[in-house]
């Protein structure tokens, strides 16, 4: 009988030892798989936002080369009437306005920005509330 009390003794310790590897286990699993998730999101973001300067910076030279040269030719235009300073002062006043309305359209594309990161933040919120559950 001494003998039974032993060895359930020994059982318990092994199954509590096995079951605390597992749960071990099973977080280190879920680290891994949530480090993983983080280093796409990463990935992704670096590679979009690579691509969206190369064609913001592409798209801002050609705009810039056509707006010169129509600037260019409004001016030419009116060179030889008395209105040419008065057209190249309309022109910068223009080209002010229409810079302020881009800097305007960038501040409202920086707040409504999702959330960086988004899908490895909630399944960490996700694992957060399931791990409270079970407390």
């Amino acid at each position: 009988m001494a003998q039974e009390g032993a060895g359930d003794a020994k059982e318990r310790g092994i199954g509590l030892l096995g079951s605390l590897k597992a749960l071990v286990a099973t977080m280190v699993a879920i680290a891994h798989t949530r480090l993983e998730l983080f280093g796409e999101e990463l990935q992704e973001e670096i590679t979009r936002l690579g691509s969206l300067l190369v064609w913001g910076y592409v798209a801002l030279f050609f705009a810039s080369l056509a707006v010169l040269f129509l600037a260019l030719v409004i001016l030419i235009a009116f060179w030889d009437t008395p209105y040419r300073l008065l057209v190249a002062i309309g022109l910068a006043v223009l080209f002010l306005v229409l810079a302020a309305v881009a800097v305007g359209f960038v501040v409202n594309l920086l707040k409504s920005k999702k959330r960086l990161f988004d899908a490895s933040l909630g399944e960490l919120e996700r694992d957060e509330a399931e791990l409270g559950d079970g407390r």
